[in-house]
């Protein structure tokens, strides 16, 4: 009788870890890419990515089939960002509108089409470039809203439940993010 139990808890374990490596396949890059844009360097995207990944794993059984692994896993992603930056020292949440300065790191590109204009390409990776640079720039909080927004296309519901905060603060951070990235990208878009 034990022997029985003992093989139908190591095929439901089984079954669990095919499970998680599926939806991990699905959305390893995405939850990379995420991590990439909040980090602002590639170094740390692939730790914070690793350690999400981690942390999901040893949750896994909390999280309810049927509902969105993806958005459950960008929240682990965002939490664990979020600690490290109190962990640093630079991240407060006593005000939104204090601008937090975060170091710019290289950013990995993917290899470009070159069977367009050369021009156009280069165009193109610079204003990429100036893009991540103002997101980096972004206080945390605003960064990570327009992130799950405009990157990752997530309705303000959505990131309401990925962030754990209201509706209307989502609103303010999109807001003001988008704002902020305005500013920082008008002298750049003058120009071009």
């Amino acid at each position: 009788m034990i022997r029985t139990e003992a093989l139908a808890t190591a095929r439901y374990r089984e079954d669990d870890i095919q499970t998680f490596e599926s939806l991990v396949r699905r959305y390893d890059k995405q939850i990379y890419n995420i991590a990439l844009r909040m980090t602002g360097n590639p170094e740390e995207a692939k730790d914070l990515t690793q350690e999400a990944l981690v942390r999901a794993y040893r949750s896994f059984g909390a999280f309810r089939l049927g509902t969105s692994f993806e958005k459950w896993l960008y929240r682990i992603a965002t939490n664990l960002f979020i600690d490290r930056l109190r962990k640093a020292g630079r991240f407060q949440v006593e005000s939104i509108d204090d601008p937090i300065t975060t170091p710019n790191g290289e950013i990995e590109r993917e290899l470009p089409d070159w069977s367009t204009n050369p021009e156009a390409v280069a165009i193109n990776n610079e204003l990429h470039s100036k893009i991540q640079e103002a997101l980096i720039a972004l206080p945390p909080e605003y960064r990570m809203a327009v992130i799950l927004a405009d990157v990752q296309g997530f309705s303000y519901e959505e990131i309401s439940g990925i962030l754990k905060c209201s509706i209307g603060t989502v609103r303010s951070r999109i807001h003001r993010g988008r704002r902020i990235l305005r500013d920082k990208l008008r002298p750049y878009l003058a120009s071009a």
